[in-house]
């Protein structure tokens, strides 16, 4: 499957906009990933595929998240590699997390609505203008963005990131591709 059939796919079956927006953020965030641990330019483009693709069953599982991630990983079973379904099966908690890349996508889906939230707040609710030192400020405030699990980004150290570092990859991730994710 291609980038361009994978949008068109999630375009189709993710109602939200917003939610079609994480989607692609993480898709960024997992290419960003992948350059840095310099994979072949294939692999980059299967990350992000595992990144776009993550939350393809979510409008239909969530009110029963216990089979988020299994409808996804069915359904594109056969028609992406295995490594990307194990992925997607891992950042639902439904396989365990042994890749880059499995680890990579768990830490990599909260991010995003941090980073969001941190930019909603500003007066120019302006992505360009949040900083990495305001994103680990907020980090200690738990009513910010509350939804986005710090335990989950904190697993960044995994693949061998600081949180600083892995806030930084991510938020110029985000930054270089604020139009494709509407903001």
């Amino acid at each position: 499957m291609d980038r361009s059939a994978a949008f068109e796919l999630v375009s189709a079956r993710i109602p939200s906009r917003n939610l079609v927006n994480h989607c692609v953020a993480v898709e960024c965030i997992m290419g960003a990933l992948a350059r840095h641990f310099a994979l072949t330019d294939a692999d980059v483009a299967r990350w992000e595929l595992a990144g776009l693709l993550h939350d393809l069953d979510y409008a239909e599982t969530a009110e029963h998240p216990e089979k988020h991630g299994l409808i996804t990983a069915e359904e594109l079973a056969g028609v992406v590699d295995a490594e990307i379904v194990r992925a997607i099966l891992g950042h639902a908690d439904k396989a365990p997390r042994e890749s880059l890349m499995d680890k990579a996508l768990y830490a990599a889906d909260p991010t995003t609505g941090f980073i969001v939230a941190a930019a909603l707040v500003r007066p120019d609710r302006d992505l360009a203008a949040v900083e990495v030192r305001s994103l680990l400020k907020r980090w200690k405030e738990k009513a910010f963005a509350r939804g986005a699990n710090r335990e989950q980004m904190d697993t960044c150290s995994e693949i061998g990131l600081t949180r600083d570092e892995f806030l930084t990859l991510s938020l110029a991730a985000m930054q270089a591709s604020a139009s494709a994710i509407g903001l």
